[in-house]
């Protein structure tokens, strides 16, 4: 059973094509949304499980913290004078939180694990099929 998941977990270290290896390029995908998306439609990568499901995650983790970001800034507009410390704390949080993941599943990406986001990354991996 651990052998299956192993094979499931690890990737090749490159690729003969490019000589690139497919960790680097999935550690590429979490630059920004931009790379990802060229990774999903490029021909070379689009076919690539390990690469789409990281770029589709990238993909998820850029629009979520935009969400939260835009939301949470949205409530403290009318809240500023009278003390939007909460609001403005809870932002600050919620970026924290969006960098250490943006942090950790690049480093993943790039030693060839699938590190998975709750939620964003059950939703990666049906996009990325």
């Amino acid at each position: 059973m651990s052998e299956t998941i192993a094979a499931e977990t690890t990737m090749p270290v490159a690729t003969a094509r490019t000589g690139i290896s497919d960790n680097a390029i999935a550690a590429l995908a979490y630059i920004t949304f931009v790379p990802a998306m060229f990774f999903l439609v490029l021909k070379r990568y689009k076919h690539r499980s390990f690469v789409r499901f990281h770029a589709w995650q990238s993909i998820l983790l850029d629009l979520f913290g935009f969400t939260i970001s835009f939301v949470l800034t949205l409530l403290a507009q009318p809240a500023l004078h009278k003390g939007a410390f909460f609001l403005l704390s809870a932002a600050r949080v919620s970026w924290g939180l969006w960098f250490g993941f943006w942090i950790a599943t690049a480093l993943c990406a790039l030693t060839g694990r699938r590190f998975h986001i709750p939620v964003l990354g059950r939703m990666a991996e049906r996009l990325a099929k």
